[in-house]
């Protein structure tokens, strides 16, 4: 078959039957609604399907016969080595066109890309799971492009006012998985920038700042008595807590505190700087009834000191919590149950009581010197005089009587 003219494909007519190309096989050029146009069509059977397509390639005079020869040849090609030409250019598309993610997939791009640099692996944990309670569940399947700041404040609202400080990280946390959006050029905006505009003001922070409920300390050492000493279901939660209170130290000292810490022959506890809050190292002194309670220990397990029954891995916040409500531990906040932390307080309260300098007290519980000058004078942590304290403490706690003495 004589390949087509251009004079013949000028003459084209709207009424006129396709016009074969004449070289390749399935090639013609169709008729359009104006003279001399034409619009170039390749027919085949998908070897991938089979089932007939039109292909398109092009309008005429634009796509010269010539040019529309070396289009269609190269698609015979992909025919022949079993490709269905339509399903390719739908391939390249896709490939070409960058993937916007969603909220959630960008979310756990970018914590993965944050957690190497978190000191503390917790707190890249406490980071995915706030968005994964609160964010997920309402804004985890759109796209980045489709957020709005409508989107933001309907996440927020639930817990803007009722749970003020989780409401402002979460807050935090969306933005920084929508600037990372931006940065990749998945969106042209931070809606997180203006969604205040749609949220309620929040109290302020010395307002709605609760202190951790408190036992107070006068009723204390009854309560060890009754709960927490061998003889009354002794299990290492209880014996966890006790510690705890006699060191008045942070639960989380505590609950991962490790034998390598534990200098035994010298009674001495030395927290570093990494697991504390302050990022300063910490010593401290050990009384007789906290060393009994470490030799009791010593063969629960070879780095933990007190490790879980079951799993024997560091114990949760949430056990020692589940222990005071299970025993009621009263505090002084009406209708709360008292906290780990709310012992701190009790025994800062006691030494207030009993007389001790606030220096001594505030440095037996690791609190940072806010008077910069007043700082870089202290040169020591009064180990010594701080001993003496923490005993006096200690046999309180027992129920014993006692001199005390004051620093």
């Amino acid at each position: 078959m004589a390949i087509i003219t251009d004079t013949k494909a000028r003459n084209i007519k709207p009424d006129d039957p396709a016009i074969p190309h004449g070289g390749i096989t399935g090639l013609a050029l169709h008729a359009t609604q104006s003279k001399g146009r034409g619009k170039w069509v390749l027919r085949y059977v998908s070897p991938v399907t089979g089932k007939r397509r039109n292909a398109g390639l092009g309008a005429y005079p634009e796509i010269s016969i010539a040019e529309v020869a070396k289009r269609a040849s190269a698609m015979r090609i992909e025919l022949a080595e079993g490709k269905d030409p339509l399903e390719e250019r739908i391939k390249l598309k896709t490939e070409a066109t960058p993937t916007i993610p969603t909220f959630k997939i960008a979310a756990e791009t970018l914590h993965r890309d944050l957690l190497p640099g978190w000191k503390n692996p917790k707190h890249g944990m406490q980071w995915i799971n706030t968005l994964t309670e609160y964010v997920f569940p309402k804004m985890g399947s759109k796209v980045l492009n489709e957020i709005q700041p409508g989107d933001v404040a309907e996440v927020l609202k639930p817990i803007w006012l009722t749970k003020a400080e989780t409401a402002s990280r979460v807050k935090q946390r969306i933005h920084a998985v929508m600037a990372w959006g931006w940065a990749h050029g998945h969106c042209q905006s931070n809606p997180v920038d203006v969604v205040g505009h749609l949220l309620a003001q929040q109290p302020g922070k010395a307002i709605r700042t609760q202190h951790h409920p408190a036992m107070p300390w006068r009723d204390i050492p009854d309560f060890i008595q009754k709960h927490l000493r061998p003889g009354n279901r002794p299990e290492v939660t209880r014996t966890l807590l006790e510690f705890i209170i006699l060191t008045a130290c942070r639960s989380g000292e505590a609950r991962g505190m490790s034998w390598a810490e534990v200098d035994l022959r010298n009674k001495v506890w030395t927290i570093s700087e990494e697991r504390m809050k302050a990022k300063i190292t910490h010593r401290v002194p050990l009384s007789p009834r906290a060393i009994a309670i470490l030799e009791a220990q010593r063969d629960q397990h070879k780095t933990l000191v007190f490790p879980s029954v079951r799993d024997r891995v560091e114990l949760s916040d949430m056990a020692i919590t589940s222990l005071l409500r299970r025993l009621k531990a009263h505090s002084d906040t009406p209708g709360r149950v008292a906290t780990a932390h709310g012992f701190r307080s009790s025994f800062r309260d006691w030494c207030s009581e009993q007389g001790y300098s606030r220096d001594l007290a505030e440095r037996s519980l690791a609190h940072t010197i806010k008077d910069k000058v007043e700082a870089a004078y202290h040169r020591t942590d009064l180990l010594e005089q701080r001993r003496e304290l923490m005993n006096a403490w200690a046999r309180y706690l027992s129920g014993e009587n006692f001199n005390v003495i004051k620093s």
